[in-house]
């Protein structure tokens, strides 16, 4: 189908509700209007920051990804907290760039009589479970004047800090937490803030850094940042040497597997959709979600982008991170989990936050926690039954959880659900739910016969069978030769595309060929898919939201399925195209705005690029083949290679720390 261009057609797709319509509400300039694509991330594997491009880090969460904010002004202004380093002259030129294989971020500053850079990074936890966040000011060319301010509000944005001056360094605190700044400059402090102006030179480097630790405890012993700054490089180039993709599109592949690294909560293996909460799929919008958290859905499209790149040692991590968190009866088993694998994942509204471009309510926590989506049995069984393919150890040990959560389908699976989008509103049989129901049953038939293991494979062939026919008689419409997306719908969903990237039906069938070219005529607007027309209220929410990134990665691997490989490179190059100049995505993108929507930088997105880059390179048609959907196997060969590679050679290993839970 041939694209359609905005300008001929915004009306129509704003009345189909694929667009973000203007909000009515009054425009909101809150902290400047500061595009979601302006944002860095920094990390640490146990927390993340996110930096503005003027030189402002508008959010960090210590000591965990779900700690309560206390830099907050991502969703605010100012008095909701910050750090900001930047030179006082409004006219500065600024640049910035990763260091190579890394996430420490590099800004460079030019002025009329000089230049600087700024290196920001978070370096591993010390031992003493101390978090720290570091910006290196370093003189490049003859003189700039710079500003720098501690503006810290715990809980969000909520709490002025208790602040004080001792040995040298400014300290804040409130309730359990407690905040170290120290300065190569002195401070001042005034109106519960700390700032300073100075100057930096050719030749000349000055350090700060801001070390978090619990209120009852002692400050922690400081570390010098220049040892820091080497030591975090070092063991990011350490980890980036072990990818294990070499195609065309390494760069952004190789991007988007550190942003996973730094997404990755290191002590359970956990891995968090975003690092932040609440960004809104449309400005002035109620489609902001709390994202600090690891979805079941994510599992095995995480294993197969890790393992096919090389990543072993974390494809095995986030296994047992899944194996522990669903552990226990299936009827309790949930969409998603803390990064402990936390079960009670509350959602509360922050009103005293305005919300970005003042989208309400603020969120954390996440009400769809609780939710039935029978999705998540299919993702569970098809990463298990990836990694035994795969062949990593001590699968056997799963094999009992296996079971039981088979056995807990065999009659769930006839219920109506939320379905894959966590819709808000009357729970529905949704196809996409009921594919990956036959998905599981599929996956765990497959382990059976080919490993040996035990089970009623007969069975369990009945009810695979069974939810095949059912989904083909009341899934299907005839008259638009398409299926649908719930039974007795008249509206498709981007989430089809799944049907035979899983082995649902074969990619040549009716069917499947005018499911595709429906999604195509009706959710496909400049190029880019969207999830599903929200003006039907399906979801139980009101307004819209941009195209859903990761459904266009899905389409490029159906138009490698289909043999239309033009097509899917054209494809992805445009959503190449998309990123920020760091390489990073959010959830959702407007096409309309030319700007990024909803939580950053967002791990599905960035999932989709890696394995929608593996099936380019293959061109083996789809991310799925490690489970031998199609009958090839060079994905799968690769990660074998790539398991007997991380046996021979283990990777650089670090010290943990003690990370105390806020």
């Amino acid at each position: 189908m041939r694209a359609l261009r905005w300008r001929a057609v915004p009306a129509r797709a704003a009345k189909l509700g694929l667009l973000p319509k203007t909000s009515k509400q009054p425009s909101v300039k809150l902290h400047g209007d500061r595009p979601i694509g302006d944002y860095a991330l920094i990390g640490s594997t146990h927390s993340a920051a996110l930096v503005h491009r003027g030189g402002d880090i508008e959010w960090l969460c210590l000591p965990r990804f779900d700690s309560a904010a206390m830099f907050a002004s991502l969703l605010g202004d100012e008095r909701n907290g910050h750090w900001s380093m930047r030179a006082t002259d409004r006219k500065a030129r600024i640049a910035r760039r990763y260091l190579p294989g890394t996430v420490v971020l590099e800004t460079t500053i030019h002025v009329a009589g000089g230049t600087a850079v700024v290196t920001d990074f978070m370096p591993r936890p010390a031992l003493d479970g101390t978090h720290e966040v570091v910006r290196i000011v370093r003189g490049v060319r003859g003189t700039v004047a710079m500003h720098t301010e501690f503006r810290i509000r715990f809980n969000y944005g909520e709490w002025c800090p208790w602040m004080d001056r001792r040995d040298g360094a400014v300290f804040a605190t409130a309730g359990p937490d407690s905040v170290r700044i120290s300065s190569g400059v002195p401070l001042t402090n005034e109106n519960f803030a700390s700032f300073a102006d100075f100057t930096v030179s050719a030749g000349q480097s000055i350090a700060f850094s801001l070390d978090w630790f619990p209120s009852h405890l002692k400050p922690p012993v400081t570390r010098d940042a220049n040892a820091l700054l080497a030591r975090t490089v070092a063991e990011w180039s350490a980890w980036t040497e072990r990818c294990g993709y070499h195609g065309e599109f390494r760069e952004p592949v190789m991007r988007s597997l550190l942003t996973l690294k730094a997404l990755t909560y290191e002590p359970t293996g956990g891995i968090v959709a975003a690092p932040s909460a609440s960004l809104p799929e449309l400005p002035g919008g109620e489609r902001n979600w709390d994202y600090r958290f690891c979805w079941l859905r994510d599992a095995a499209l995480t294993l197969y982008a890790l393992i096919g790149s090389g990543y072993v040692e974390e494809a095995s991590a986030w296994r047992w991170w899944l194996m522990r968190a669903v552990g226990g009866s299936p009827e309790e088993l949930q969409v998603m989990y803390g990064l402990h694998g936390e079960r009670s994942l509350t959602e509360l509204e922050l009103g005293w936050l305005p919300g970005y471009e003042g989208s309400r309510p603020v969120r954390i926590g996440n009400g769809a926690h609780g939710q039935r989506q029978l999705d998540v049995y299919g993702s569970v069984i098809a990463a298990f039954h990836a990694a035994r393919k795969a062949g990593l150890a001590d699968m056997d040990k799963l094999w009992p959880l296996e079971r039981a959560i088979a056995k807990q389908l065999m009659d769930l699976w006839r219920e109506p659900d939320c379905g894959l989008w966590e819709v808000r509103g009357e729970p529905r049989h949704f196809v996409h739910s009921k594919v990956m129901c036959w998905l599981a049953f599929d996956r765990v038939i497959a382990s059976a016969t080919e490993f040996g293991l035990e089970g009623p494979v007969d069975r369990w062939r009945e009810v695979r069978d069974e939810i095949h026919a059912e989904v083909c008689a009341r899934g299907y419409d005839a008259a638009s030769n398409s299926f649908m997306q719930y039974y007795g719908a008249d509206t498709v969903d981007a989430a089809l595309l799944w049907m035979p990237l899983i082995g649902f039906l074969p990619i040549n069938d009716p069917r499947v060929q005018g499911t595709i070219a429906r999604i195509e005529k009706e959710l496909i607007f400049n190029g880019l898919v969207y999830r599903y027309r929200t003006e039907k209220g399906v979801d139980g929410l009101g307004g819209g939201e941009g195209a859903f990134l990761a459904c266009s990665f899905w389409l490029a691997n159906v138009y490698v399925a289909m043999g239309r490989l033009h097509k899917a490179r054209a494809l992805f190059k445009r959503l190449l195209a998309l990123a920020n100049d760091l390489g990073l995505y959010a959830e959702e993108y407007d096409p309309v705005a030319r700007r990024q929507l909803g939580n950053f930088p967002q791990a599905f997105s960035h999932i989709g690029l890696i394995n929608s880059a593996h099936a380019l390179v293959s061109a083996a048609g789809g991310v799925w083949e490690l489970a031998d959907l199609d009958g090839k196997a060079s994905s799968k060969k690769a990660a074998k290679k790539a398991v007997k590679k991380s046996e021979k050679s283990a990777p650089l290993k670090r010290p943990r720390a003690r990370t105390p839970r806020r």
